[in-house]
């Protein structure tokens, strides 16, 4: 694999992850990625490679916790350490497994679910990166890509682990791209807002009404679209680091949404 670049993406058996893996694969890169469930790992890997077979594809299945307080960290080692026999080095890191942290309720949930998110969304995160990127500074350079959310500015109810794990995350990057800079490290956030995924078909209802479908062009995010944006940070933009890239058909900028009658 030491001919093309690698991309690392992780979270890619469903949904934004898979059409990352089908972007980067596209592209012409090898692509490493995770899941949770070796199985479904195992059926998307079998997927990837009929779909690309010009390109190397490999999956991993990894947890991000032992449980709500630990983060596996010897998973990370160990996924990396397989990584360095392979002989693959991670040109791009994409982090886009996340926990949704969904029905939080703030006088309902334990103090564990708060942990859960945060450890999953900000503390693995961190530990991916610190893997990658001591790898990344030994071969000159590389980029980490993270998947945000506009949630990061723009709270939505009963999600407040999640909101406050993105706005640390955003935080996290910045602190990256500033300390890794001088290594050519580069580390940036795409920020979606609603993107059309497995749960806006099972769900129509929910979705025909929500607010934040209603957006200023009148369409949200496929994940092409959220990819596409993860893709520019890995290949083109060579001088931006720190930066945050929303893709939301422009939510976030609006006070409400304007809702048809």
């Amino acid at each position: 694999m030491m001919n093309k670049k690698t991309a690392l993406v992780t979270g890619a058996c469903i949904n934004t992850g898979v059409a990352i893996v089908e972007k980067f694969a596209a592209e012409g890169w090898n692509v490493i990625f995770t899941g949770r469930s070796p199985e479904k790992v195992k059926v998307a890997e079998e997927g990837y490679r009929v779909k690309f077979p010009e390109v190397q594809i490999h999956g991993f299945a990894i947890d991000s916790l032992l449980d709500e307080r630990t983060v596996d960290e010897k998973s990370v080692d160990e996924l990396f350490e397989t990584l360095d026999r392979m002989g693959v080095f991670v040109d791009t890191l994409v982090l886009n497994a996340a926990d949704q942290g969904l029905g939080m309720k703030i006088f309902e949930s334990p103090l564990t679910d708060l942990m859960k998110v945060i450890n999953t969304n900000v503390v693995w995160n961190f530990c991916l990166c610190e893997h990658a990127a001591a790898r990344m500074k030994e071969q000159g350079g590389g980029n980490i890509v993270f998947l945000n959310s506009n949630t990061a500015y723009r709270a939505i109810p009963d999600r407040v682990a999640y909101v406050t794990s993105k706005g640390g995350q955003l935080g996290l990057m910045r602190a990256l791209a500033l300390d890794l800079g001088k290594y050519n490290i580069r580390v940036n956030a795409v920020l979606p807002g609603m993107i059309r995924t497995e749960r806006w078909v099972t769900n129509p209802d929910f979705y025909k009404t929500v607010p934040s479908r209603y957006t200023p062009i009148g369409d949200v995010a496929d994940g092409a679209d959220v990819a596409d944006a993860v893709y520019y940070f890995a290949a083109h933009a060579r001088n931006t680091t720190g930066a945050e890239l929303v893709v939301d058909g422009g939510n976030t900028i609006q006070l409400y949404p304007i809702i048809p009658q």
